[in-house]
């Protein structure tokens, strides 16, 4: 007979042993009561759970997704931000005047990757060409830490990895995008993409502090291999994620290729205007930050003629936009998005842009450049940036990888080459802070216009089920199912 207190035996094996048992333990009378048996980390986990329940309103069946995602983000731009602070060290071997040349450099590149993409998506499901595309740029940052290793920091070098680095953030950023877009629905997007985006926001928090860190000891050729490293964990966190999403009842759809043509994303854009809609709200963004970007860097020079005093007003600025943007990401993306819906976190980034300018115009010192800056730029890495993926939840899910690399490494870079050469233009005129607010303003009230004409049609997708930009009809299409462009506003 079994002392009072041990766990009774069932086959030969203690009760605690057993899946799903509890402890058996007597009572004074005699009965078999049945005890829980302690497991060692549940406390923990259930803390962890509740603090994320008060983070981000997360539903059952959510959370390993979202932790996936967030660690996909986080390994992604930790990998990025170890290489910035060179790419912007050798970006300026060649002067500052070379800058132009460079931006006009990155966008031809991006126009010769269009097709390539196209066709590893024509081929492969996201699963094996995502996979792909990471290793390439992991094998490109292993080639350059061979080159830094044999230091070879010649002009040439310098400007090839500053394109190519250009290139590589602006496209493994909008596949990781595209992923979610794939795997997560519009409501699901307004709950949860705030949170995942603070992942990334961690990420260029720790990926400067591992550069400062180890840059002096290790060297560029280590600081380049861990950045190989980090993609490689941002791919397997993309690969859990991909198996933990919702929405597994289309797992045998999403093992085979997008099909359509090479050239199909620039096609998807040209035929459908909700995806040109946002194409003009991209542009316009990229021509503020630009101009922004340029009045920034004449501010800077008139202030400080030391490059060791400029480097520690950037990365201050950039240590408090990063703050800011977490802070932002974990107690209000979420909540505005739900509560207001798309158009605020759309409409939040035109109205930061003319504040920023009518900032400068007024008061075109350092410090009021410092917070004008990091205010914008939180806002758009915080409210708006998530805010915008929501607009491609909607769209077919061929426009979500092919249309939507179009839109943000060729219109982007596109917009970038452009606005640098008339921001340089606006400056050879003497156009300065004043005179850019005031040419802005009707740019920005046409912003916002965009900004809500966006926002209602994203609604209307969402809540009719039609897919946006779709060139044929994904197989079990009803025959009566309407494209988006057939939808009219009521």
């Amino acid at each position: 007979m079994e002392a009072a207190g041990l766990p009774a035996f069932h086959c030969g094996r203690p009760a605690a042993f057993l899946p799903g048992a509890c402890l058996q333990v007597y009572g004074r009378a005699g009965m078999m009561q049945a005890m829980p048996f302690p497991r060692p980390f549940e406390p923990a986990a259930q803390a962890a759970a509740r603090l994320l329940r008060r983070l981000v309103d997360v539903h059952p069946g959510e959370t390993r997704a979202l932790l996936a995602g967030f660690a996909y983000f986080f390994c992604l731009l930790s990998s990025y931000y170890l290489l910035r602070p060179l790419r912007d060290a050798l970006g300026l071997v060649g002067g500052a005047g070379q800058l132009q040349w460079l931006f006009t450099a990155t966008f031809i590149v991006m126009l010769l990757l269009v097709p390539v993409f196209g066709l590893l998506a024509q081929r492969w499901p996201p699963r094996r060409f995502v996979a792909l595309i990471y290793r390439f740029f992991a094998g490109n940052i292993l080639c350059f830490a061979a080159l830094f290793a044999a230091g070879l920091h010649e002009l040439a070098v310098s400007r090839v990895f500053f394109v190519w680095i250009s290139v590589y953030n602006l496209f493994v950023v909008s596949i990781f995008w595209s992923v979610l877009a794939d795997h997560f629905s519009s409501a699901q997007g307004r709950r949860l993409f705030g949170f995942i985006a603070a992942g990334g926001t961690a990420g260029a928090l720790a990926g400067p502090a591992l550069a400062a860190l180890l840059a002096g000891s290790v060297g560029v050729a280590w600081l380049a291999a861990l950045a190989a490293l980090l993609l490689e964990l941002a791919l397997q966190c993309c690969r859990r994620l991909q198996r933990a999403a919702p929405g597994g009842e289309h797992a045998t759809r999403r093992d085979h290729g997008l099909g359509g043509g090479v050239l199909s994303g620039v096609q998807l854009v040209l035929r459908d205007r909700y995806l040109l809609g946002i194409v003009v709200y991209l542009l316009l963004h990229s021509f503020a930050s630009t101009f922004l970007y340029f009045e920034q860097g004449r501010i800077v020079a008139a202030g400080l003629a030391d490059t060791a005093a400029r480097t520690r007003l950037f990365a201050g600025a950039d240590f408090a936009v990063s703050c800011l943007s977490i802070v932002l990401q974990l107690g209000v993306t979420g909540r505005l998005l739900r509560r207001f819906g798309v158009a605020a976190g759309l409409a939040l980034l035109p109205l930061a842009g003319i504040a920023a300018f009518g900032a400068l115009a007024a008061w075109p010192t350092l410090m009021m450049l410092v917070a004008a800056q990091s205010a914008r730029r939180a806002v758009d890495y915080a409210l708006s940036r998530p805010a915008r993926e929501v607009l491609f939840t909607v769209i077919s899910r061929e426009a979500k990888y092919k249309a939507k690399s179009v839109i943000e490494t060729v219109v982007y870079r596109g917009g970038d080459a452009v606005s640098g050469w008339l921001a340089a233009l606006a400056a050879s005129a003497g156009i300065g802070p004043g005179g850019m607010a005031l040419l802005w303003l009707a740019p920005t009230a046409g912003w916002l216009a965009l900004s809500a004409w966006l926002a209602r049609r994203q609604e209307r997708l969402a809540a009719s089920g039609v897919q946006s930009a779709s060139l044929s009809p994904p197989a079990g299409t009803r025959p009566d199912a309407r494209s988006a462009d057939d939808i009219r506003p009521a």
